[in-house]
């Protein structure tokens, strides 16, 4: 890496909000309702936004479940609870008072942030912007939402911090040529370690000296 570190860019779910179990669940009873010929596809569409899902496992027959889906997606998420991955809070605080600008990039749509907001209001508070589904034309792993995250912070591919869990998110941040850590949350350390050049299991573990050194002169 080369250059000083301007932005620290973060994925929503599993990586700000401890939610990848819910939506596990959710999309599990979904899965095995639908799809019960492809075990485990839950596990599969975790980083991808909901019109990439039904593109691809609601399309033909299923098309017309579409409408179903979300009403119960809908329904699941104004009674999930968000609570912060560990120390995250403290760590965002903690890169602003550094001077670093800060941004949740994620494949959510605005409808779903509309429920995080009423349950965290300061949310948009804690960060500098809120890129959701509706602000890109490709999703993860495009790095499209990355690059274009960068661009509104004011800052080159060289100079961010990406924190990913998911796959789709860290091969994103990834053709980003973005700096990435990996948070254990959804996926085993083993499994994200290729995609990501540091992992954690929350915020706590992270030393300032240690994950800015690339960025360090």
């Amino acid at each position: 890496m080369t250059g000083r570190l301007k932005a620290a860019l973060f994925d929503l779910d599993g990586v700000v909000f401890d939610t990848e179990p819910q939506y596990t669940v959710f999309w599990g009873s979904q899965c095995r309702l639908y799809h019960p010929e492809h075990p485990g596809l839950e596990h599969e569409i975790k980083g991808s936004t909901l019109e990439q899902i039904f593109d691809r496992w609601w399309a033909g027959p299923l098309e017309a479940e579409r409408e179903a889906v979300t009403r119960r997606l809908d329904e699941f998420e104004a009674q999930m609870t968000y609570d912060y991955v560990p120390g995250l809070v403290a760590f965002v605080e903690d890169l602003r008072s550094h001077g670093v600008k800060t941004a949740i990039v994620t494949s959510s749509n605005q409808a779903k942030m509309n429920s995080v907001y009423r349950r965290r209001p300061e949310l948009r508070l804690l960060f500098d912007e809120i890129l959701t589904s509706e602000d890109f034309t490709e999703s993860k792993p495009s790095p499209q939402c990355y690059l274009t995250a960068a661009r509104r912070l004011g800052a080159d591919p060289e100079e961010c911090v990406v924190f990913e869990d998911s796959f789709n998110g860290l091969r994103a941040a990834r053709a980003a040529r973005m700096f990435v850590v990996g948070l254990v949350t959804t996926n085993s350390r083993e499994a994200i370690a290729p995609l990501s050049d540091l992992q954690t299991e929350n915020y706590n573990h992270l030393k300032w000296s240690e994950w800015t050194a690339p960025f360090t002169p």
